[in-house]
């Protein structure tokens, strides 16, 4: 039976509608095509739409003439030159004026009434703009977290729950199926080591040499009375291990797991999963036995080096848990695994490829999102601040010092592939200078504004602009935030196929940058005329709107006042 959750997912299941920047995309790549001579091949995927740098080159530019000037046989500029008389016939009045710059990029400056259309387009879509709009959507299944059991979660562990979980949020809004788990290695003689620290100190005795240290050892102290075989014991601890996980993740916003999946149940079962992947693998061929052990053929497939299944102790391997897990998860259905993995795992890569194309799967369906190290800074050091486990700084400890929203933003602002130094003293800042502050600052001032309006005027002010009224020239900085709230959906989806929360953090930081100067400049409670005041109120709604569903990808709070 499938574990594919079939809960209703508004997000997952919208199907977003054209926004104005397709439509404007499509009018170019119409007007190219216009030009190519009979025969002449299209590269449609190489034409590029962009928000120039500078607003002084236009509201967007294309390379499209530079594309096509090979095909045309002509020179660039004056691919380009055509492209634009073209682009303006097409677009009519939406289309304030085209210019040629530098080697033949075609900058084009919207009417003020194409960008009113456009904001009354985003306003229109509501909640679900910007969801959506994957090419292809999938089942897929985000396996993140999965600490070990053995020990409490550090700050290494919160960097991958907040990326796990932004993860799957923002696939879900992107329009994939998208289930969670946790892996719990709970299997090997890791859980009886711990059974055994724990016996050790309940009895005054000193910790194996391989044992576990700390205090949450102490802590679990009190099992010993339930269990006296270290096994049972181990067992006990992982479970009250696993239900303080449970609850600081809650705590740390990580929205529950569809399932919690443990190691040891993949050796449960006549067959067990283990044992159904392993005779799988025997079946193509591509298991041998050697010193006693049983081993994969993984370099068949591209690893440097063949890999042990099952010791010459009879004991399995993580890698056979592994290699069934992931067949496991094929079998429910799930089309996309993303496995979300600590910095200790690099060199997984080719050998779980190499047994999934082994098990006849597709490698390519198989992502490894290898997470790097977190270091902590105060007063400009490395920081320790932990005050029970010792050797590391626990997930609770982090969210005591900065909270939950400083914590997931700062460990969600840089690229997965990037080691983060979290400054803890910016984190607490509430200034400009912290990011996540002054995003956050910019959506309460706007929730304050509107609810100075009051809502029966926000109410006229977004009717007013459905219904097209209103005339009057926007100001530059109301133009910047509507090609900035524009841009939306294309940076959701970049940032969810490139596996990339940190492009959501980016892009809200740019907004709030854009809001911030749109109020500077721009009157807006008791703009005159009335007519101004409603566009602007419509512009606010919509900016309010879309900082809180970036802060909400990124599990970040939205308040309505700071």
């Amino acid at each position: 039976m499938s574990d594919i959750p079939t809960d209703d997912q508004p997000a997952a299941q919208a199907t977003a509608a054209a926004t104005p920047l397709d439509g404007l995309r499509e009018l170019v790549l119409a007007a190219a095509a216009e030009l190519l001579p009979a025969g002449g091949q299209e590269r449609s995927g190489a034409v590029t739409l962009e928000r120039p740098r500078q607003a002084q080159f236009g509201d967007y530019s294309t390379n499209a003439a530079l594309v096509l000037a090979k095909a045309v046989g002509e020179p660039p500029r004056a691919v380009a030159e055509r492209l634009g008389e073209g682009l303006s016939a097409r677009l009519g009045d939406a289309l304030e004026r085209f210019e040629i710059a530098g080697p033949g990029f075609v900058n084009l400056f919207m009417a003020d009434a194409w960008l009113r259309d456009a904001l009354g387009r985003v306003l229109a879509a509501g909640e679900a703009y910007g969801a959506g709009g994957a090419r292809r959507p999938e089942r897929v299944l985000v396996e993140f977290v999965s600490a070990n059991p053995t020990g409490p979660m550090h700050v290494g562990h919160a960097r991958n729950a907040a990326y796990g979980d932004s993860l799957a949020r923002m696939l879900a809004r992107h329009g994939h199926q998208v289930g969670r788990e946790f892996y719990v290695n709970d299997a090997g003689t890791q859980v009886r080591k711990l059974g055994e620290s724990i016996a050790a100190v309940a009895a005054g005795e000193p910790v194996p040499e391989d044992g576990y240290r700390g205090d949450y050892v102490q802590q679990l102290a009190p099992l010993a009375q339930q269990a006296r075989d270290p096994g049972e014991l181990g067992r006990l601890a992982v479970a009250a291990m696993v239900d303080g996980m449970r609850t600081s993740l809650l705590a740390f916003g990580v929205a529950e797991f569809d399932r919690w999946m443990y190691e040891s149940s993949l050796h449960d079962g006549d067959p067990s999963a283990v044992a159904h992947t392993l005779a799988m693998l025997a079946e193509h061929g591509h298991t041998y036995e050697q010193d006693g052990a049983l081993w994969l053929r993984t370099t068949e497939f591209g690893d440097d080096k063949d890999r042990v299944l099952v010791r010459s102790n009879g004991e399995h391997t993580y890698f056979a848990s592994d290699i069934a897990y992931a067949e496991d998860k094929r079998e429910r259905g799930f089309e996309r695994q993303l496995n979300v993995w600590g910095a200790d795992h690099h060199g997984y890569l080719p050998r779980m490829h190499a047994a999934i194309a082994a098990l006849g799967g597709d490698p390519g369906q198989l992502e490894l999102l290898i997470m790097q190290l977190v270091h902590l800074v105060s007063s400009g050091e490395r920081a320790q601040m932990s005050k029970r486990a010792g050797e590391f700084v626990t997930l609770d400890e982090l969210v005591q010092e900065i909270g939950v929203d400083a914590a997931r933003w700062y460990l969600l602002a840089r690229s997965h592939e990037t080691t983060v130094d979290l400054d803890l003293d910016l984190a607490r800042e509430q200034s400009k200078e912290n990011d996540v502050y002054y995003v956050q600052y910019a959506h309460a001032r706007i929730a304050s504004m509107l609810a100075r309006a009051g809502g029966e005027r926000e109410t006229e002010a977004l009717a007013a602009l459905a219904a097209g009224e209103g005339g009057e020239p926007l100001h530059a900085s109301e133009r910047g935030l509507i090609v900035r709230l524009l841009a939306f959906p294309a940076e959701l989806a970049e940032a969810a196929e490139r596996r990339a929360p940190h492009r959501v953090a980016a892009y809200a930081l740019e907004l709030a940058q854009d809001f911030t100067a749109f109020y500077r400049d721009c009157r807006v409670v008791g703009a005159e005329p009335a007519a101004v005041e409603s566009f602007r109120i419509a512009l606010c709604v919509a900016a309010r709107r879309t900082i809180a569903v970036c802060l909400g990808l990124l599990g970040v709070s939205a308040p309505e006042e700071m």
